[in-house]
């Protein structure tokens, strides 16, 4: 049938329709009047039928917005002749099943047959109403359009109304679409854009598209109209504030935002609406690499802060808004995603030098379209580029570090403002920036000219970084989300840069607590972490390794003071820990000793330097001679022999054990038990320095992680260990691994897990009498 034909009709009363009723048609209506009471005095079939009232958002109830399902279809045209009225009485009245699918335009049968034969446009509804009757349990909406009435019987009177506010907003949403898609008056189009926004807050539909649609048609129409005025944009964007209390804006409007931003930083909609927008896209954003235009929002709007009077203090203000009061942020989304945005601004600042570096698109390049190669400008070239120095006296010779490098893109080698001279080797060849960052360490002063933009984002976000990193609950997670060196190489060579992010690194390694200082070493083995790149010949190093030697230190005084860790420094920081130690630097002269004590350097000459190092300086000679003294007991002990088995008292401490060990000759002790003594991993000092020791038991005391790292590296004979209702975990567990002389491990009622049990089982070969009990493995 075709519901888009025939004339107004009326309503019906006993048996038949009466044809007295006069529909007013809706589109002569304000769209936020359509929710008219109707005539309420309106019969439909013989039985007394109440026509209900729009169902207001005040009532409580929500629904879900309906977008298909199965309900009884009925449709009853307009009586014209004494037949007709006979043909539409209750009594003849036919309900079909369909079900029916409500698009953006129309309502839609899955089996286009007799009445839903054709679809009903919501154009073509003049009014919407529910019904409902006293004397018999069915549940209607009624659909009124030229020529007739369209009955929809759902099975109780939730899904009515929920049928009916579903229809009710299709049917305004597709107006709104309409009337906003061909603007003439801004006046007008502000008001309806009011209107909708009103709409949508007081809708008792619950779902994410309620609020997201008129979002979608404010921000086609404003991609649409790029030629409005300042005040209408700000206009626009007031009214719509309310809908984005609780909702992200869509990518258009997100550009639409940042482009208000750049021309308009210190207008009042930038702090009053822009703000609580921001502070929700922080708190609740899950991934930036899904919506990459909120991350470009909420970047711009930073910037825009920044160019306020107050500069930084605003944005640092922000920040803090952002963790709140207390010591502990409530969000945990919150610094993550700003962590994200800082680094993508970052990246942004460097973007014509990574492109030329690879002559990959640039952002700004994918959003105009232009990621066909041959739509691409030539690349530009790095060049390795060196200012014209004054003419020196012919006997004078410049040493390399005189003449600071520039590393800048060659635009157009035709103009006169970038033409330099070659580099020392003349050769013709285009050097990359890591080759010549590894040309000499004078090179460290590679600077990289910035446009004066670029130059303010970079300090603005490096600013932010270091906020970040003075809030302690928040330098955990800083210290993980930076330990890859997430930073373009362009950046790690730019002085500026470096400068700002060793307040960070700095604050890493001032942290006591192992989560956020072990970040400073590699994420993993083949790739440097900040440890290689602050210390003394490394890229980002400005100092004289002050920095550096803060880093061995608290390295040193953690877990980490490991045959491993002192291996590494042998052979890659060897020079500058004897330099650092030749000038009296107490954690280098540590360092060295225990070089020397843990038999870390073989070359005897390497020794003997060593050697020559410590005895320059006061601390080096006393901290020398402590190292002899050790070594000459430690060699009396294993010449006098002792007991070879000893078992402490319960409740001793680690002071017990240090007092007891150092009272007597135990070079021959091979069973130790300190079972259900109160000592911890602090004793492992003690231990080893026990050489023959090969069966400890450490039952029940609080042996923990730490101490079982520093075992594993010393005590490789270790043959039986005892670790039952000890504290440790796998991080500790899996140290055991090396030592491969382990046949019997008990680790019954520890936090072992099923994972780091059999990776022990497939490295330890001699392994052969296990206890899992009472742990995850088991």
């Amino acid at each position: 049938m075709d519901f888009n034909s025939g004339s107004g009709g009326g309503g019906g009363g006993g048996n038949e329709l009466h044809n007295n009723q006069f529909y007013q048609c809706e589109e002569n209506k304000p769209l936020l009047g359509e929710m008219s009471e109707g005539n309420n005095n309106t019969k439909l079939g013989a039985g007394p039928c109440k026509r209900s009232l729009h169902h207001c958002s005040s009532s409580g109830m929500r629904y879900k917005l309906l977008h298909e399902g199965d309900i009884q279809v009925c449709v009853v045209k307009h009586p014209r002749t004494f037949l007709s009225k006979i043909l539409t009485s209750k009594f003849l009245r036919r309900w079909e099943p369909h079900h029916l699918t409500l698009t953006d335009s129309s309502l839609t049968s899955a089996t286009p047959t007799g009445y839903m034969e054709t679809s009903l446009s919501y154009s073509s509804i003049e009014d919407l109403q529910l019904l409902s009757w006293d004397n018999a349990p069915k549940y209607c909406v009624q659909l009124s359009f030229p020529g007739g009435t369209v009955l929809l019987q759902a099975a109780n009177s939730y899904l009515r109304d929920q049928w009916f506010h579903s229809l009710q907003w299709k049917k305004k949403i597709y107006k709104y679409r309409k009337v906003l898609n061909n603007p003439s008056r801004w006046d007008v189009v502000l008001k309806e854009i009011r209107a909708l926004v009103d709409m949508a807050l007081t809708s008792p539909l619950q779902d994410e598209s309620i609020h997201q649609a008129p979002l979608h048609i404010i921000s086609t129409l404003l991609a649409e109209n790029s030629n409005l005025s300042p005040q209408d944009h700000e206009n626009i964007i007031v009214a719509i504030a309310p809908l984005l209390e609780n909702n992200h804006p869509p990518p258009d409007l997100c550009e639409f935002f940042c482009k208000h931003c750049r021309e308009r930083p210190r207008s009042m909609v930038v702090i009053e609406v822009f703000t609580p927008v921001v502070q929700r896209i922080l708190k609740h954003n899950m991934d930036f690499g899904k919506c990459p235009r909120l991350r470009l929002f909420t970047q711009e709007y930073i910037l825009a802060l920044n160019e306020l009077n107050a500069g930084m203090e605003v944005v640092k203000k922000f920040v803090h808004s952002m963790h709140g009061p207390t010591g502990q942020c409530p969000h945990p989304r919150v610094l993550p995603n700003l962590v994200a945005v800082c680094l993508a601004a970052i990246y942004s600042c460097y973007e014509e030098f990574i492109n030329s570096r690879d002559n990959s698109p640039s952002l700004k390049e994918i959003r105009n379209g232009c990621q066909q190669q041959n739509d691409r400008k030539p690349p530009m070239p790095l060049r390795l580029l060196r200012p014209e120095p004054p003419t020196p006296p012919p006997t004078t010779l410049l040493p390399l570090s005189t003449n600071p490098i520039l590393v800048e893109l060659e635009r157009n080698n035709n103009s006169a403002n970038t033409k330099r001279k070659a580099g020392p080797s003349g050769g013709d060849s285009e050097p990359n920036l890591i080759d010549c960052l590894l040309v000499s360490p004078a090179v460290n002063t590679l600077s990289i000219q910035l446009p004066a933009q670029a130059d303010r984002v970079l300090g603005c976000f490096a600013l932010i970084l270091k906020m970040l990193s003075d809030y302690d609950d928040w330098r955990p997670a800083l210290a993980s989300l930076l330990q890859p060196i997430p930073f373009p190489k362009e950046a790690l060579a730019h002085a500026k840069f470096t400068k700002e992010l060793k307040y960070v690194i700095q604050r890493f390694a001032e942290d006591p607590r192992q989560e956020v200082h072990s970040c400073l070493l590699s994420v993993r083995s083949g790739k440097d972490g900040w440890f290689q790149l602050y210390s003394p010949g490394g890229v980002a190093c400005d100092d004289d390794g002050e920095l550096f030697a803060s880093m061995v230190h608290i390295l040193m005084g953690s877990c980490y003071k490991t045959k491993k860790f002192l291996l590494s420094l042998a052979e890659n920081k060897l020079g500058p820990c004897m330099l650092l130690a030749l000038r009296g630097n107490q954690t280098m002269v540590e360092i060295l000793c225990l070089m020397l004590e843990y038999n870390i350097i073989e070359n005897k000459d390497t020794q003997l330097q060593i050697i020559s190092t410590l005895e320059s300086t006061q601390v080096g000679l006393r901290m020398y001679e402590q190292l002899c003294d050790r070594q000459r007991e430690l060699k009396e002990l294993q010449r006098k022999g002792g007991p070879t088995r000893l078992t402490l008292p319960s409740k001793s401490t680690d002071a017990d054990l240090a007092r007891l060990l150092s009272s007597g000759s135990f070079g021959n002790l091979e069973n130790l038990s300190l079972a259900f003594t109160n000592v911890t991993s602090a004793c492992a000092e003690q231990l080893i320095k026990l050489p023959s020791l090969k069966q400890l038991n450490l039952w029940s005391t609080q042996f923990g992680d730490a101490g079982l790292r520093l075992l594993s590296e010393h005590l490789a004979c270790l043959q039986v260990l005892n670790l039952c209702e000890t504290p440790v975990t796998d991080a500790g567990l899996l140290a055991l691994s090396s030592m491969k002389s382990l046949c019997s491990l008990n680790m019954n009622s520890t936090k072992l897990t099923a994972d780091t049990y059999e990776d022990l089982k497939a490295k330890l070969p001699n392994l052969k009498d296990v206890d899992v009990r009472y742990t995850e493995a088991w």
